[in-house]
Order: C-alpha cells, then structure tokens, then sequence
C-alpha cells in the first residue's frame, strides 16, 4: 500500500471527542530537561503514533502517560486530562487504579516484562487480581480467553507455561492480553514491534488493530515508520524532547515539513533503496564488481539436530547449501526458529553439524580439529546483534582492536604500530582516536556496532558474518551502519554472510537471497527475484505481512 492510498484509509475524523489531552508536558531528570513542553491529544477508537529516535523523549513520555516516569524525575504540564480526570497530582496509589482499568501499557521487552517464575496465565491475569475482577477458581479461565483473543495457539496450554517456554511473539501477545484484561478506554504502546518477526508484527498489529476497531484509543511510540503507516491515524515526530511534526499520517508521510522528518523517511531501507546511500541522500553506490570463481565461504547439505530436555530431537538446519562470492551479499531471512542463525554459527564453526561441512577460501573448515582451524579463523570475522554482550565490559576499545589486529596475518610488531592501525580501523569505520580510551559502556548504540566491525575486520578476513547487525538500532544510526558494511565492501571486497528478519534490510543489502523456513532453504535467488517474482507461498506472506510505506 503506497502512502498515497493510505490517505483516504487512516485520515483522521477530529470530530471524535478527545480521551487524553495533554499540554505543555515537561519531564526533567536533576538538571536535564528531556521532555520539552510537548502538546497532543489522543482521540477515542483512534491511534497517535509518536515517533523518534533513542533520546527524543518518546519512551519518557510514554511512561508519564501512566506514572512510571522513575525516581529523580520532575513532571509539570498545564494539563493533562484523562477522560475527564486530571492525573497531573495524582499520587502512586491512585495510579494502581489507573493502570490496567483506564491505561494499559504494553513494553517493547516481553521477557523482561514478564515474570520468568510466574506462569503466563498468571501474568496475563494479575490486572483482573489487582483490581479485584472475579476470583481466583475464575481468572485461569479468563487468561486462556485472553490468550485466545490475541491469537496464542493452544492457549490452555500456553497459560500453564513460563514466559521463557514462549516466543518472543508469543510473550508480546502475552502482554497485549494483559493490557488488554480489563479492556481500558487508552492503551499505550512502547516499540511493540521492534526486532519481531515480519509475520509476528503483523499479527501485533492486527491486534491492536481490532483493539483501536472496539474504540480503543491507542498511544503506539516507535522509531519504524512503515509500522505507523499500518495502524496510526496521527502521528507526532519528537527530536531531543520536542514534537517539530504533527498531523495526519498520510500527510505527515506524504509531505513531510520538518527536514528531521524527511531524515527518518529516507534512511529507511527498501527496494527503493538499492545502490544508494541511506545516510547520504541522492549518493548513489559504486560497486565493485564479484568474484564469481571459486566460492569464498560454501555450505554442503548442513544439518542440525538437536536434543531437548524431553529428550526428543528436534532438527534446527535440515540439508541446507549454499555458495558465497568473493565481494557478494548473500542475505538469510526467515522468522525466529527457521534455522538462520544456527546455519550461520556451524559455518562459523562455532556449534558442529550433525552432518554436511562447510569450506572456506575452497578448503576444508567446519571438518577441522580446533587446533587446526585456530589459524585460519582469521578468515572469517562476525559482526553480531548486540555488541556490548561480545564485548569485555573492562578493556578499552583500544584494547579491543589490538587484541583482534594480533589475530591477523600481520600482527603489530610494537605498541605504536599497533595504536597506529588501531586508530587508522577506527578511521574507517567512521570513529575518531579519542575512541580508544573509551569502554564499551561510554560508547552509543551504533558507536559499539562501529567498534564490534572495526574489530571484525581487523583480521583481514574475506568472509564476515553479520547476524542481526542493526536490527536493535534507530533508522538513521542503521542506515549509516549499512551504508558503512557497504562503503567497506566496496573498498576491501569482503564477502557478507547477512543474517536479518528485516526484509527491508534483506533487499537493500543482498545480491541473492536464501528463503529459510522451518531448518530449510524454501527459496534462493537474487533479491529481484525473491522480493518481485517469489514462488514459494512462505515467501509471498513474508512479503505480504511486510508494512510498506510505498514510493514518495
């Protein structure tokens, strides 16, 4: 659906009276002022969308909608008015009345929001426990029911598990039902969608969907755009604390009037996108030419079998193969449990096949002793989902990028040769000398995944493998980490092994494209061929759920 078609679909009708209105909402942190005097209103059985990236205010104000803004915080509005009630004053044990019956809140983390020790029908009904809906022989019956009507399959079952039995998508549905339990009149949404599969978020946002279809009003934040063009009928774009854009979605969209807006539409990657620069709009890419000789990195009929607690086997990769070029993108896309990330961890040799082998530089490699293969994984590098975890929270960057240049087939022969392309890694991945005293910690978001690249390629390899690698960052931080794995690909040739549920991401960065679904490849081809001319019925409702925001 192109953003024009959208209009006549989300306009929205301002003669429907207002649930929530707030006006000059300021929100500080000692001295810090991080919510600037913002102003908006929440309609009934309609969806404000309030979006931004990290640092804009959008999950602060999220989370003064309903009195969880934190201790140190200072909160003043000239008003902010609850179908008729003024929550500026109201203290914590007021707010238990609120949240649940007139405010649900859904979190963007379901396993951290989700009591691990609890069991899910527990979690679903605490709402109903709280304020006092029916009694403990009649709740159970109520989770399942929730759970079915946000369309968790077996839900007499899922309601006797723990959080961590579930999936990420069905822990979020899980939350949505306990939002959900006492149906209130506001529900506030913080990044429900974010890093989910495509069909899972769809099928969260067919949730809300109906939710906002009974008269809901919904309050969604997000930094993902084409999710608001789906389900918002206004949206508001906030930038260090302040909304610069409001209005219709179609038109905010459409006709954006704020050059930040403008930004965040341009960065987001797309069909539209391929061979240009996301970060630097109208820069088109030069590529260099791929090797189509001998395969740099080659997957022969991998299998994975796993054994469970229960004792059963379950198999993760079944007869997957594939080839990858010297300079070439193969991108692996599939939902959560299709086998993407375990078939790119046995080419790493980091978990072992059940059977099949891979081949690196055209030798052999996963059939290697540990010893043997120790020198050659200079090869082959590995940019992951969340650098912080792959890093050691007590060395330096600096620290960091020497120990992976003494992996390589040049080694630093003193300190300061080892500063200096230390420094120069740094360089060309976009960050300055000052980062090398710097730890972990003190760095941004996609500083971190700029460090977890420079030290992947401090080896020298030709192969690196990047699983999930901006799927936790804003849109304009990922377009700058992709236009960075592009402007290196170019530079050095290295080849790419991209792992990624984003099928945006996917068609921007891939040259082919392997389909995965349930441990098997059920389509391979080039990205034109998968995303305009898909065969399998898999791919065609990948490509279906996909939101889309259309051309300009």
């Amino acid at each position: 659906m192109t953003v024009a078609s959208l209009a006549a679909s989300v306009e929205p009708d301002r003669s429907v009276s207002a649930l929530l209105t707030v006006q000059d909402l300021r929100v500080s942190f000692g001295d810090t002022e991080v919510v600037r005097g913002i102003s908006f209103t929440a309609r009934r059985g309609q969806c404000l969308a309030i979006v931004g990236e990290s640092g804009s205010g959008k999950s602060v104000t999220a989370r003064t909608l309903v009195g969880l803004t934190g201790p140190g915080s200072a909160v003043t509005a000239g008003r902010i008015d609850l179908d008729g009630t003024d929550l500026r004053a109201t203290s914590e044990r007021a707010w238990r009345t609120v949240r649940g019956r007139s405010i649900g809140f859904v979190l963007q983390d379901a396993l951290v929001s989700l009591d691990q020790l609890r069991r899910v029908g527990d979690e679903v009904t605490e709402p109903l426990r709280l304020h006092g809906w029916g009694t403990r022989a009649s709740r159970p019956g109520k989770a399942v029911e929730l759970l079915a009507a946000v369309g968790v399959p077996e839900p007499e079952v899922r309601a006797r598990q723990r959080p961590y039995e579930l999936s990420g998508g069905l822990r979020q549905r899980a939350l949505i039902a306990s939002a959900i339990a006492l149906d209130p009149p506001l529900l506030v949404a913080d990044e429900p969608t974010t890093a989910l599969d495509v069909t899972v978020q769809a099928q969260v946002l067919d949730l809300l969907a109906a939710a906002k279809a009974r008269g809901t009003s919904i309050i969604l934040i997000s930094h993902d755009l084409s999710v608001v063009a789906r389900l918002a009928d206004e949206v508001a774009v906030m930038r260090d604390g302040e909304i610069v854009e409001h209005g219709p979605v179609a038109q905010v969209l459409r006709e954006p009037q704020h050059e930040y807006t403008r930004m965040l539409l341009a960065a987001i990657p797309s069909e539209h996108t391929r061979g240009t620069k996301l970060s630097r709009p109208g820069a088109v890419r030069t590529r260099r030419p791929i090797d189509r000789g001998r395969p740099v990195l080659e997957a022969r009929h991998l299998t994975k079998v796993f054994r469970g607690p229960d004792k059963v086997d379950r198999t993760a990769v079944d007869d997957v193969s594939f080839e990858l070029f010297g300079g070439e993108t193969l991108g692996i896309v599939g939902e959560s449990g299709s086998g993407k990330t375990t078939t790119a961890r046995i080419a790493l040799s980091i978990i072992e096949a059940t059977g099949g082998e891979v081949l690196l530089g055209g030798a052999a490699w996963s059939a290697l002793t540990p010893a043997r293969r120790r020198p050659l994984r200079k090869q082959i590098g590995v940019v992951y989902q969340d650098p912080l975890s792959s890093f050691d929270p007590r060395w330096t960057v600096g620290r960091i990028l020497v120990d992976a240049l003494g992996t390589g087939p040049r080694p630093p022969a003193s300190r300061a040769e080892a500063r200096e392309r230390a420094v120069r890694l740094l360089e060309q991945v976009g960050l300055r000398e000052t980062h090398l005293t710097a730890g972990p910690l003190r760095l941004s978001g996609g500083q971190r995944q700029r460090v977890a690249i420079a030290r992947a390629l401090a080896p020298e390899p030709t192969v690196v493998v990047c699983d999930e690698p901006v799927s936790a960052l804003d849109v304009s931080i990922q377009a700058q980490v992709l236009d960075l794995l592009t402007d290196l690909q170019d530079e050095l040739g290295v080849s790419y092994l991209f792992i990624s549920h984003d099928l945006g991401v996917i068609h921007h960065v891939s040259d082919r494209i392997l389909v995965m679904k349930d441990g098997r490849v059920v389509e391979h081809g080039t990205a034109a061929e998968v995303f305009e001319r898909p065969q399998h019925d898999y791919t065609k409702r990948l490509l279906t759920a996909l939101p889309r925001l259309g051309p300009s």
